[in-house]
């Protein structure tokens, strides 16, 4: 209960707040390259269940059919404006509307799209009975994830194999042990990670 209210105070205090920068960040994404200014993508939900997510879009319109992952800060599909939002987790802000309509969470495991959730074994399928959040403690210790899967020959292999399921085991961790007061901490992480 507690969890939930803070959701919908704090993302519709950060709705107003940064209604100014929401509407910067479209006006630099129309200016840099057609297309829409929000990017919506499928995901996996809590009780497996899929809902739409929203962020400032990135890419180039229709990348996400060349791949779902994205290697490296060089990655040809993505914009000028969107290295900049990617950069310092600007493109994520739209999230806030997930939150807001009780789809997602401050803190939570970040949701996964259908296409690697069918992957995950029943042990791993354990954080999909958690509400998926805008960041976790896996986020901030694979803060660099991209440039990661960069120096890889087959990121994908590499993504599945050796990320994703570490992702999991410490997204199960917090789903055992998480409190309210952990995930302020993991709030406060989470803006120490992107500032440095």
């Amino acid at each position: 209960m507690i969890k939930r209210t803070f959701d919908i105070l704090f993302s519709f205090i950060g709705f107003i707040i940064l209604s100014p920068v929401f509407l910067l960040i479209a006006v630099f994404i129309k200016v840099d390259n057609n297309g829409p200014v929000f990017y919506k993508q499928i995901r996996v939900g809590k009780n497996n269940k899929d809902f739409l997510l929203y962020k400032f879009r990135t890419m180039n319109v229709g990348s996400d059919k060349k791949g779902l992952l994205t290697v490296g800060n060089k990655d040809s599909r993505i914009t000028k404006t969107g290295y900049l939002l990617r950069k310092y987790k600007l493109d994520e802000l739209p999230q806030l509307i997930n939150v807001f309509k009780g789809e997602m969470s401050f803190v939570g495991p970040r949701p996964e799209v259908r296409k690697y959730v069918a992957l995950y074994d029943e042990e791993q399928k354990k954080v999909l009975k958690s509400k998926p959040g805008i960041t976790d403690v896996a986020s901030i210790e694979y803060r660099n994830e991209n440039e990661l899967l960069e120096k890889k020959s087959n990121p994908e292999e590499f993504y599945l194999k050796e990320v994703m399921p570490d992702k999991l085991r410490m997204n199960i961790m917090y789903i055992n042990d998480r409190s309210f007061f952990k995930d302020i901490k993991v709030i406060l992480k989470t803006f120490k990670s992107i500032l440095s």
